[in-house]
């Protein structure tokens, strides 16, 4: 695959091998039709973690699997409300088939693998969980057969061992793992690294060190191999006279430019970057949100839209990028009702609805905090709450839910 170095715009995309095609459906048969209209979080209870899974009404209502929740074999990470252990994203990702899901268990350094069953159900894969290569995973992100693990070393209850790092995992057919060799890169202690955002067709790995304040991106070498391709501190002008630090959390790719957004979250602010084949930045410029806390995003399949979780109020902003992808406009902030705060987000196949995450993220919030609230999507890309929305998810009280997938 080509691409103009720092234009931003890929020249053409790069195609499905023959093999990866008859893999793909050679998966499909031996599952039978997947189920639509699904969605799955993670309970992330320090007791014992499990995914919970729902299907998706016509009408956004969500109604529990009845064969669920399904144990992962793993801990959730200890509750806390500092600045760290539960600011991440993708704790729970799909293949692109949507016939496996991955999860972290960051209070148990472990990955867990399941096969999506044709009713939605999960099985999980034989040796699963597997270990994360190192302490408290939070983010995981997949490039064809290889899963990158962020392993941020924060969970307040389990001394960590090591330091914080990015490992890479060989995906078998049958969905077991096994690290590449030379693919752990270790960062820098209470650096919070916070999220794995694939970009399959470049094979390339984004990162965002939160507390540390860094943007980073690796290849994805020769047999899954990691290898650093840059790393960029936020831009220092952005953040002069403002007396905030400069954290990055959330990432998300433009689907066709080479273009990503990233949350600037202490100056409620959206920063736009360039990228090149090689995975080197350029800072482009930046848009003001009119939430507070901005800290997730996601950019609809034909990238005419940019949506970011705003933690503090909590709320959605929608943002036009059709227009012009290098300066996000905003078209719509929505306040939505919890005693918590927005976390993750996730749009579903079809681009019909929006899923976000809410927890018990400050010691005011009650159990209402942990649900999963449903927003139809409208031409526009406007937002509007489905009113059976929000649905309250089965966790104990103190217990912080999160990462979010939907088909």
């Amino acid at each position: 695959m080509h691409i103009d170095t720092l234009s931003g715009h890929r020249v053409r995309r790069m195609p499905l091998t023959a093999a990866l095609l008859a893999l793909l459906a050679g998966t499909a048969s031996a599952q039978g039709p997947l189920s639509r209209n699904l969605v799955y979080t993670q309970t992330n209870n320090p007791n014992g973690n499990a995914i919970l899974a729902y299907t998706r009404g016509v009408d956004g209502k969500l109604t529990p699997l009845p064969s669920g929740p399904f144990p992962t074999g793993g801990l959730g990470l200890t509750s806390t409300f500092a600045l760290g252990p539960f600011d991440s994203d993708q704790e729970v990702i799909l293949d692109q088939t949507g016939q496996r899901l991955f999860t972290v268990n960051g209070g148990s350094n472990s990955i867990s693998v399941f096969d999506v069953m044709s009713d939605g159900s999960l099985k999980a894969v034989v040796g699963s969980p597997f270990s994360s290569g190192g302490s408290g995973p939070v983010s995981i992100g997949l490039i064809d057969d290889i899963l990158c693990v962020v392993n941020q070393n924060e969970d307040p209850g389990h001394e960590g061992s090591g330091t914080p790092n990015y490992a890479t995992f060989h995906v078998a057919s049958n969905g077991r793992l096994s690290p590449r060799p030379r693919s752990v890169y270790p960062v820098e202690i209470g650096s919070s690294p916070s999220q794995a955002l694939t970009v399959a067709p470049d094979r390339l790995v984004f990162g965002a060190d939160f507390l540390g304040g860094i943007l980073r991106s690796f290849r994805v070498g020769e047999g899954g191999r990691l290898v650093r391709a840059a790393a960029m501190p936020l831009p220092a002008s952005i953040f002069a006279g403002a007396g905030a630090p400069p954290f990055p959390l959330g990432l998300a790719a433009h689907p066709s430019r080479n273009l990503l957004y990233v949350g600037f979250v202490t100056i409620n602010e959206i920063g736009v970057y360039e990228y090149s084949d090689s995975g080197a930045f350029r800072f482009v410029a930046s848009a003001p949100d009119s939430g507070k806390a901005v800290c997730w995003l996601r950019t609809n399949h034909d990238g005419g839209r940019l949506y970011a979780s705003n933690t503090a109020d909590p709320s959605i902003t929608v943002y036009d990028i059709q227009t012009n992808p290098r300066k996000p406009v905003e078209i719509q902030h929505l306040n939505y009702m919890s005693t918590g705060g927005g976390f993750q987000l996730e749009l579903d196949s079809t681009g019909r609805f929006l899923h976000v995450v809410t927890q018990q993220s400050a010691p005011t919030s009650d159990a209402s905090a942990n649900a999963i609230h449903v927003f139809s999507i409208a031409g526009d890309g406007r937002l509007t709450e489905v009113p059976s929305s929000p649905t309250l998810l089965p966790v104990p009280s103190g217990t912080r839910p999160q990462g979010i997938a939907a088909l």
